[in-house]
């Protein structure tokens, strides 16, 4: 082994090299990451592990973890065929936030929501590009945190808010957008990406798990709910 190859080997199936591996079968299982799409980021301690570019996302293996660390963004560790990631910039604007694990998924979901919310903008006659999902009154929406720094879930009549930004050219170039939906929207845990997926964060893998699975079963149910003529907002 190379002398940093010990950054991605352990027998725990909780260390981040390992547990990105097994969420990114599970997600591709999900079709949340098909075509080698998407991607997931673990921050443990100083250190921040990124699944590679252009890998199918079920296949990955310990071995082809990134390692960065989070202070110098200086790779530990890069596989020397492979590339890191293009969320990278993204997964890095989340970790500064003090997220512990950030997941982007192309889930056709999310995709859904966002050409919904740009549809309804236009016929209103308002911007699209400052539009922004909303839902209330779904038990589901009690799987997302009230914001940072704030304590407990949202409720059952919470408004959740998640922003959209465009879409760009090149994954890395969202970065910008992305940063500024975050400081317009402090308490979202989550940023919708217009015709490409979403970028979700959590304190911890299990939450932004958590979360990342509760924003898509209320995306799904929204596009349903949208085909029954039924709305988001009461």
């Amino acid at each position: 082994m190379s002398s940093n190859d010990h950054l991605v080997t352990s027998t725990d199936p909780e260390h981040p090299a390992n547990h990105i591996c097994t969420l990114c079968r599970n997600f591709y299982a999900l079709g949340w990451v098909t075509g080698t799409g998407g991607g997931t980021s673990i921050k443990q301690g100083s250190n921040i592990f990124i699944a590679p570019s252009g890998v199918q996302k079920e296949l990955i293996k310990p071995m082809d973890i990134f390692v960065m660390d989070h202070q110098s963004r200086t790779y530990l560790r890069k596989p020397s065929t492979l590339k890191p990631s293009a969320c990278t910039p993204l997964f890095l604007a989340a970790f500064d936030r003090g997220a512990g694990c950030c997941i982007h998924t192309h889930s056709q979901w999310a995709v859904l929501v966002t050409l919904l919310v740009e549809r309804d903008a236009i016929q209103s006659g308002e911007d699209p590009n400052t539009s922004c999902f909303e839902i209330e009154k779904i038990e589901q929406i009690k799987g997302l945190p009230r914001g940072k720094n704030k304590e407990g879930m949202l409720g059952f009549f919470d408004r959740l808010q998640v922003p959209i930004i465009e879409n760009t050219a090149f994954e890395e170039d969202l970065t910008q957008s992305l940063e500024a939906a975050m400081e317009k929207f402090p308490d979202a845990y989550a940023v919708l990406v217009r015709r490409h997926g979403v970028y979700v964060w959590g304190d911890d893998v299990q939450k932004a798990k958590t979360q990342a699975e509760s924003l898509d079963y209320i995306f799904r149910l929204a596009v349903e709910m949208r085909r029954l003529d039924l709305t988001w907002l009461s």
